[in-house]
């Protein structure tokens, strides 16, 4: 695997490098020692997966709080995603800002989401289906979310939202 880090610390995206004979191909997409090597979350918990059968369809932005933070491992298994990591950690450098990655299932890119950043993506194909490994089992009283379109973090959506639930569209403006 070939690990990225992006200008948010902490956040990688991950290429697999795949070993190609007359059958295709086969790749790594999660090795425990990898991510211990580089300091992530090598703990893996749950996995999860969202289909999403619109393009516009706009899912997030989430976080779990503190005890129960998350780091997520995602990637695009059908179609294609918009994925947004937003930093919600107050000591980091880059709080408050975002980072975008596009994933495709055609390109096998994960992105790696630490704790203390809220996640979200909008669809850009019909059809398309995310992956999540996650480090924390899901704790409903610990569930928390910041509005796709708050001006404190400016985030650029690359299309018009067609779908989005109640409640990740009325998430209150986020307070630094």
């Amino acid at each position: 695997m070939l690990f990225s880090e992006v200008r948010l610390p902490g956040v990688f995206e991950i290429q697999v490098e795949p070993h190609v004979d007359e059958r295709g191909f086969f790749a790594r997409t999660w090795c425990q020692q990898e991510f211990e090597a580089r300091g992530l979350s090598p703990k893996l918990v749950q996995s999860s997966i969202s289909m999403n059968t619109r393009k516009g369809t706009l899912r997030g932005l989430h976080f779990q709080a503190n005890p129960f933070e998350e780091a997520k491992l995602v990637r695009c298994t059908r179609g294609a995603v918009y994925d947004v990591v937003v930093d919600l950690r107050p000591a980091s450098p880059r709080f408050c800002d975002w980072f975008a990655a596009v994933l495709t299932a055609a390109s096998h890119k994960a992105l790696y989401i630490p704790e203390g950043c809220a996640h979200g993506f909008m669809t850009l194909e019909d059809d398309s289906e995310v992956l999540y490994q996650i480090s924390e089992f899901y704790h409903p009283e610990s569930a928390r979310g910041v509005r796709w379109n708050d001006p404190t973090f400016g985030i650029r959506w690359p299309e018009k939202v067609e779908v989005i639930s109640e409640r990740d569209r009325t998430y209150p403006d986020f307070k630094p």
